[in-house]
């Protein structure tokens, strides 16, 4: 599938300014700045996935504190990025992957602090991944105690996920989200 969609098209950033722009982030006291393919998988220190279910419908979710988002979350150490997209999809959403992880885009993560945000992620340069994989909503989020408490999951129309998307704190994620339907990854047999 990956083959067949041109995910370096200079015309991206003009389509997307908002996600391609560098940018500053302050919670994570770092520089960002987004591109399409793969990230070098030992610099991948989180990963969301555009989890998409059999009705071709996303799966966004909402905290308690109500930033909305892809689920996902900062890598273990030693986990793959695969187990990374099946603990994170369980714990805030509840879903169980039933196919493959499709690495699409990265956010390059250059940090300012001086020791990095966990002991075993890279440290200064690391990059936040996006993936495609195919899910069903088996239940409630674990909500586990040291993640965020996941107070609404739901899954919308592409269209409507991104709206819902766009309206919370960060809309980076609606771009992501429109990103990847646009590369023909959301109707896709993967």
């Amino acid at each position: 599938m990956l083959s067949q969609v041109d995910l370096t098209s200079s015309d991206w950033p003009s389509r997307f300014p908002r996600l391609f722009e560098e940018t500053y982030v302050d919670y994570a006291d770092a520089r960002i700045a987004y591109s399409s393919g793969l990230a070098p998988d030992d610099l991948v220190a989180r990963l969301h996935v555009v989890a998409v279910t059999e009705q071709h419908e996303v799966v966004v979710c909402r905290s308690a504190e109500g930033w909305r988002f892809l689920p996902g979350g900062t890598r273990e150490p030693g986990e793959s990025l695969r187990e990374l997209a099946r603990r994170q999809l369980l714990e805030e959403a509840g879903a169980v992957l039933v196919g493959p992880v499709i690495q699409f885009s990265a956010h390059r993560v250059t940090s300012e602090r001086e020791h990095p945000y966990r002991p075993h992620l890279p440290h200064p340069l690391a990059y936040w991944a996006y993936a495609v994989g195919r899910v069903r909503v088996a239940g409630p989020p674990a909500n586990p105690p040291d993640g965020e408490t996941v107070v609404e999951v739901l899954t919308l129309p592409a269209p409507q996920a991104a709206a819902y998307l766009d309206a919370g704190e960060d809309p980076i994620h609606a771009d992501v989200l429109r990103h990847a339907d646009e590369l023909g990854l959301l109707r896709g047999s993967f």
